[in-house]
């Protein structure tokens, strides 16, 4: 079962970390302004919406998970076919944005069929290691795909490994453990998400929404900014950055695993707290290192506590805490901040951050750049540690649940 499960979350993180790390250089390629990049960047926000309202909802109410993911993949290598030929903003547009929204409805669907096959939560972290080893699978072979100096028709191919990926995880979906829909009746809202926006009235949870927003635009802006950032700032060609960011993902394998424990002994509160300050730390090093590459390559490792520590912490939280009928909606609810809301605010405000850092001469001003992540990253820290007091210090075990 947990084999299942890991092979699940390997090819559903490989087809996003196939086409992530070159989506804003491709794009620029492609001649886009940074407004028609900031659309692109919100369509993950727009998914994220629609799959509270729409495609949460139907997972939690009315079909089978492991179906949900086959008809949501099939469609989804499609689209990304699509986008692969398309040149033209308009295309490409509709294309992606089509992709994003039956994509992005399978991050929280996975993490539900995940915690409803485990007996405890905190072996998630087991689960969803196979993520991270997916994201990684699918950067390497980049280093022989694309050359030092790739043109459009050479990049273009971080949509059709991802395509294919899709096709894949569309048929592997139907050997997943079956996960049905538990249907309104006595007792049960027949609309998942709006028990799950009532859950924000706790403080507790509240607090952590809004600090999960703070994280998020910090999180997605790394993407934005470090491809750029390594290539022309630090120096390392274009066929080799991907391998370079695919370190954090390495990093985050070990951090996944030994999560379980690092949550029974700091709890909720001191983990996230740690996951965050990674962020700080990692961006305050871009700032100040640029001109030592060995150690800029070095502190990409920081990405596994980054993401294990905050965010996959975040989901385990959420599935302990939010009722078990509304698991989709759930967890949809928070990528909606992690995926949409802070994807799109990080699309718009980090390119638009660097077109007026950069000089006459071509060169952007890293060091103030990346001084804004640093200082939301320990706003959000300072917000945790004041404010959330979660009823339980840290997740429970199977006794305690029994």
């Amino acid at each position: 079962m947990k084999l299942r499960l890991f092979v699940m979350m390997a090819l559903q993180l490989a087809i996003w970390g196939a086409w992530a790390p070159k989506l804003f250089p491709y794009m620029g390629m492609l001649g886009f302004s940074a407004d028609q990049q900031a659309l692109v960047g919100s369509c993950w926000g727009i998914a994220s919406v629609v799959g509270i309202f729409f495609s949460n909802q139907f997972a939690d109410r009315y079909f089978a998970a492991e179906k949900f993911l086959a008809v949501s993949h099939l469609i989804g290598g499609a689209c990304l076919l699509g986008a692969a030929y398309s040149t033209d903003f308009g295309p490409f547009f509709l294309f992606y944005m089509a992709y994003s929204l039956v994509y992005v409805p399978t991050l929280s669907v996975t993490n539900t069929v995940a915690f409803a096959s485990l007996a405890e939560g905190r072996d998630f972290g087991t689960v969803r290691a196979g993520g991270t080893v997916g994201w990684v699978m699918a950067s390497w072979p980049f280093v022989f795909i694309l050359g030092a100096h790739s043109g459009v028709e050479d990049v273009r191919a971080i949509f059709l490994v991802s395509a294919g990926i899709s096709f894949a995880l569309a048929l592997f979906s139907l050997t997943l453990p079956h996960t049905p829909p538990r249907k309104g009746g006595e007792g049960v809202d027949s609309l998942a998400w709006r028990r799950a926006l009532g859950l924000l009235k706790k403080p507790f949870v509240a607090v952590l929404f809004l600090v999960t927003f703070i994280d998020s635009v910090v999180h997605n802006g790394y993407f934005v900014m470090a491809d750029a950032f390594l290539t022309e700032r630090v120096g390392i060609a274009g066929n080799l950055s991907m391998v370079v960011l695919s370190l954090g993902q390495i990093a985050e394998v070990v951090t996944m695993l030994v999560l379980g424990t690092v949550l029974a002994k700091l709890g909720w509160r001191a983990t996230m707290i740690v996951g965050i300050l990674g962020h700080a730390a990692r961006f305050t090093a871009f700032s100040f290192l640029a001109d030592h590459p060995g150690l800029i390559i070095g502190v990409q490792l920081l990405h596994g506590v980054c993401y294990a520590f905050f965010f996959a912490t975040v989901y385990i939280f959420v599935d302990e805490a939010f009722p078990k009928d509304v698991r989709s909606s759930a967890q949809g609810l928070f990528n909606l901040l992690i995926l949409g809301v802070g994807n799109m605010v990080a699309s718009y405000v980090f390119p638009n951050l660097v077109a007026k850092l950069t000089a006459a001469d071509g060169k952007v001003d890293y060091q103030t750049l990346f001084m804004v992540p640093t200082g939301l990253a320990a706003l959000g820290a300072i917000i945790l540690a004041l404010a959330f007091h979660p009823p339980q210090a840290g997740p429970q075990t199977t006794s305690e649940n029994a």
